[in-house]
């Protein structure tokens, strides 16, 4: 009786092995991603809402500008978080920050709540894409908006690697009120002292765009050179004074 011979299964060759490994490797490689994405993005959202419900104590750096133990005692600050949307926080991560750019709204007599209002409603109107880090109102209150390790929409080419104070101002001059004028000197001083800048490093939407924007300052360079001199006071007093652009 003859036996029967079955086909020897082929073995697989080298080449397919290795190709088969790589695409294994591909696979777990992606998978990693993302979970550690996935992780990052619920992570940002926790410390979100952490600056959200506990806006006097948050302990995370990158939420609230004035958690990092400096030598400049922060000012009072409102934290009022724009929703992540494309129109006026996008959640694109900073790249670091060189300069200070100062604005003003140019919308005379509007509160610091009012333009924080209008960034919000960008997401629904889908208008323009505009924001600012901080508004300093009238009466010399603060609100942030966008965390410092976020950009905002304020500085054209610059918002990567800016932070931005938007000012409100009372009439078509542009000239700041003295409460504003001295919240924006804490505020500059603040920011400077956290990210090793000084005075010198405060810029004018002017000197990015050659908009004329804060117009006050663009109109009154003494004025200006005032300001960031200071700023610098400010730093080197530890707040020990108050000022007004006089």
């Amino acid at each position: 009786m003859n036996g029967i011979i079955f086909p020897m299964s082929k073995l697989p060759s080298k080449k397919k092995t290795i190709r088969d490994n790589i695409i294994t490797g591909l696979i777990l490689l992606f998978a990693l991603v993302g979970i550690v994405t996935t992780l990052s993005y619920f992570v940002h959202l926790f410390k979100i809402a952490q600056a959200k419900l506990f806006p006097g104590t948050a302990i995370e750096e990158d939420i609230n500008v004035y958690v990092k133990t400096i030598d400049v005692e922060r000012p009072e600050i409102d934290v009022q978080l724009l929703t992540i949307n494309p129109y006026s926080r996008p959640g694109i991560a900073i790249s670091g920050v060189k300069n200070v750019v100062i604005h003003y709204t140019a919308n005379p007599g509007s509160t610091a709540q009012q333009n924080r209002d209008y960034f919000e409603g960008l997401k629904d109107r889908q208008e323009l894409k505009v924001s600012s880090h901080f508004i300093i109102g009238l009466d010399g209150e603060i609100i942030q908006c966008i965390p410092t390790s976020e950009i905002s929409y304020a500085s054209n080419n610059r918002n990567g690697d800016t932070v931005s104070i938007e000012c409100c101002h009372p009439d078509k001059s542009g000239k700041f009120t003295k409460k504003t004028y001295n919240s924006l000197v804490w505020l500059s001083a603040f920011i400077c002292a956290k990210y090793d800048l000084s005075g010198d490093d405060l810029i004018r939407h002017y000197d990015v765009s050659g908009k004329l924007c804060p117009k006050y300052f663009v109109e009154n360079e003494d004025k200006w050179l005032k300001l960031k001199a200071d700023v610098n006071t400010f730093i080197k007093e530890r707040g020990s004074k108050e000022f007004n652009d006089e």
